[in-house]
């Protein structure tokens, strides 16, 4: 797999359009960064890690009614080209509905907590 955090997007996305309840996927520490960040910002109910050595990433979907809480994912820094941005430069996601995932020196973060730190870095992706 050339790119573990695009394929972490799709598998969200397909089991949101199937409306299931939970999925897992092989876990690594970006990946956990970023599902905690979701679940932060109230985009999936809960994350959690299983197992020993092959480790498995569990997120647990949040829908109303059925209507996923996440109507998009968009990766936008692939391994092919890289998006860099600086403390000023951070994107705003719909207006502010949205979040800017960012993977700074200090760790991955949303847009805004980057732009309070002052704080510039790579985009990974926007959720609305």
């Amino acid at each position: 797999m050339t790119d573990p955090i695009s394929d972490m997007l799709t598998r969200i996305r397909n089991a949101q359009s199937a409306l299931l309840p939970a999925l897992e996927m092989p876990h690594s520490k970006i990946k956990e960064n970023i599902a905690s960040i979701l679940k932060k910002e109230g985009y999936v109910a809960e994350v959690g890690v299983e197992g020993k050595v092959p480790k498995k990433l569990k997120i647990k979907l949040k829908y109303t009614g059925k209507k996923s809480v996440i109507e998009g994912l968009r990766r936008i820094s692939k391994p092919g080209l890289r998006h860099y941005v600086g403390a000023t430069e951070i994107p705003r996601v719909l207006g502010g509905l949205g979040i800017c995932i960012v993977s700074t020196p200090e760790g991955v973060m949303t847009g805004t907590n980057a732009k309070k730190k002052n704080l510039g870095g790579e985009v990974l992706c926007y959720i609305w």
